[in-house]
């Protein structure tokens, strides 16, 4: 498979985004168990921002080089402890969210730049 193609299923299917069911966190919010998880199972807002960002984060995981890889999971688990310390603060969730899809979003625009290799 072309790094094109490989890239271009997953950048379509971007749209589909908005599109998830209210409820369809990255994570089962039946068993939230967390001040975060539950805060983000309680508002569509953030329930939207964490599929996007779950979203995000698998296309790049398939994307990226190994080394790129290796980088966007470390972040991610980084980031996903900076989300627990928020606890259920909806403010400060949603500023982590937003940070973290612009970082998402960059660097999947950067990817999408460089075209086939």
């Amino acid at each position: 498979m072309t790094k094109v193609f490989a890239l271009a299923l997953p950048l379509a299917l971007l749209p589909l985004l908005g599109a998830a069911p209210a409820g369809a966190a990255s994570f089962a919010c039946d068993k939230a168990e967390t001040q975060d998880e539950k805060a983000i199972c309680a508002h569509l807002p953030l329930n939207d921002m964490d599929v996007e960002m779950a979203t995000r984060f698998a296309i790049l995981k398939d994307v990226l080089p190994m080394g790129g890889q290796t980088k966007l999971r470390d972040d991610q688990e980084t980031w996903l402890k900076e989300r627990h310390a928020c606890g259920g603060d909806i403010a400060c969730l949603r500023g982590l969210y937003e940070t973290r899809l612009k970082v998402l979003r960059g660097v999947l625009a950067e990817f999408a730049k460089q075209g086939p290799q």
